[in-house]
């Protein structure tokens, strides 16, 4: 099993231990002992940086191991990683706010089921629970304008083997995620639209 670096800080720089190195159609393969990248999932895209002089293109779950595909080969040994930087603050961004929608439409009586954090694809459904109150752009908005502006602090909680991530009172979530520190990294988020089909309620929202 990998040992997933960043679900306790946020370095971007680690010294890592090839384990294994192996040819996967015009890339490589690799695993470590432990990682700081992101792999795919959860919503959210993969980190990218280096191993080595090697470039990490992207970065996938597999099984118990996190496997990095490389745009070179390696040799087992130590090296330095590095993360990224631009890619992980903007993944960061869009996972923080796709939170804070989450926290204001399910306070309004909906039940979030999946979020896609993905650049210019945010999105975040929503199943309604007994009495849900009809949600509108600008509430979205006003909320996480409010929450943006109190600047909340992210705080991590590793509970019996599940990472519970909050900012500021608001509730815990269980994610695996990376997420910005204060809640003013955010930036400006726009809720671009709301639209509801089948009883699913797509909150969809981007970053300027």
């Amino acid at each position: 099993m990998t040992l997933r670096l960043y679900y306790q800080h946020d370095q971007l720089t680690a010294q890592v231990e090839v384990l294994s190195c192996t040819p996967h159609d015009d890339l490589f393969a690799t695993t470590l002992d432990a990682t700081p990248f992101h792999p795919q999932g959860g919503g959210q895209p993969s980190d990218t940086g280096w191993i080595g002089a090697a470039q990490v293109q992207r970065v996938m779950q597999e099984g118990e191991q996190i496997v990095h595909y490389l745009d070179q080969p390696l040799k087992p040994g130590v090296f330095e990683a590095l993360v990224n930087e631009t890619q992980r603050l903007f993944n960061s961004r869009m996972h923080s706010a796709g939170h804070l929608i989450g926290h204001f439409v399910q306070s309004q009586g909906w039940t979030p089921i999946k979020a896609h954090h993905w650049p210019g694809e945010g999105r975040v459904s929503f199943k309604p629970r007994e009495q849900p109150e009809e949600i509108d752009g600008a509430s979205v908005q006003s909320a996480i304008e409010q929450w943006v502006n109190a600047d909340l602090e992210r705080h991590i909680l590793m509970e019996s083997g599940s990472r519970q991530i909050s900012f500021g009172p608001l509730p815990a979530y269980g994610c695996g995620g990376t997420h910005v520190r204060h809640l003013q990294a955010l930036g400006q988020v726009t809720i671009s639209s709301i639209s509801e089909k089948k009883g699913i309620l797509s909150v969809c929202y981007s970053l300027d």
